[in-house]
């Protein structure tokens, strides 16, 4: 009975150094600076920038995009700053849509958000409702999509609310649906590439992350818009032929002469 004892409390120490080594990878696997390439209908238009630091017993997110198209001009730089559970204590946006420049700031304030936009000479400050896992939610930005995982890892993927720094500001509720996991290549080595849908009113976003939950690809299928981490590759679906192919043609035998009689 000791031994078993000894035994029992060697493996509960095991389990115990074992889970805090994947703890500590996969929180380094996230700190981890990365890049990102944006494109529409398969096009680069842009770029996109991700880091995560520990800071004050949570997390400092710093991002920014800049994408330069006909039509649309935008760039972005936002800090967050992020409790241990990954939950909003204040974030700073500064940006420019075509050449018009704006900031927002946000902040839990009692029972609410306040979300105050400066832009166009306008300062606009709106109250919106508290949700505790709540996410900023610029267009664009991989910070966003990368607390939206992990909060939507611990919580199950349920009552994950958007923070929209548009015109005056709302809040919305996302939806997200689990689909089967594909496959993916990052810098050359096969992953396993986990596959959310996540929707917010009409709009629909395709969320792709590594083993470690890490970010690696989301897709705006309606606007044909896509961020994609550099070195990631998705692997595409195997499909079926339609029909099988077409057999080799046999070669022609050479008619015989027909002799006389």
């Amino acid at each position: 009975m000791c031994v078993h004892k000894k035994i029992n409390r060697i493996g509960r120490a095991m389990l115990m150094v074992t889970a805090g080594v994947i703890a500590v990878g996969l929180l380094a696997a996230q700190l981890h600076a990365q890049s990102f390439t944006l494109s529409q209908n398969g096009k680069a238009v842009g770029t996109a920038s991700l880091s995560m630091k520990q800071a004050n017993g949570g997390f400092d997110a710093t991002s920014g995009a800049k994408i330069d198209m006909p039509g649309l001009k935008y760039s972005f730089n936002a800090t967050q700053m992020l409790d241990g559970g990954y939950h909003l204590t204040s974030v700073q946006l500064n940006g420019s849509v075509n050449g018009t420049a704006a900031t927002v700031n946000t902040v839990p304030q009692a029972q609410q958000f306040l979300m105050k936009i400066n832009a166009n000479g306008k300062v606009i400050n709106t109250p919106l409702e508290l949700h505790k896992q709540a996410v900023f939610y610029p267009d664009f930005d991989p910070a966003a999509l990368q607390v939206l995982l992990n909060l939507g890892a611990a919580h199950n993927n349920r009552d994950i609310w958007a923070l929209i720094p548009k015109q005056t500001g709302s809040v919305a509720p996302l939806r997200i649906v689990t689909k089967a996991d594909e496959q993916g290549t990052l810098d050359g080595r096969a992953v396993t590439v986990h596959h959310l849908t996540v929707m917010q009113d009409t709009s629909t976003t395709e969320l792709f992350s590594g083993p470690s939950n890490e970010l690696l690809q989301a897709e705006w299928t309606d606007e044909g818009f896509a961020l994609v981490r550099q070195g990631f590759k998705l692997t595409p679906p195997k499909r079926p032929n339609a029909a099988p192919p077409a057999q080799p043609k046999q070669p022609v035998q050479p008619q015989q002469p027909v002799q006389p009689q």
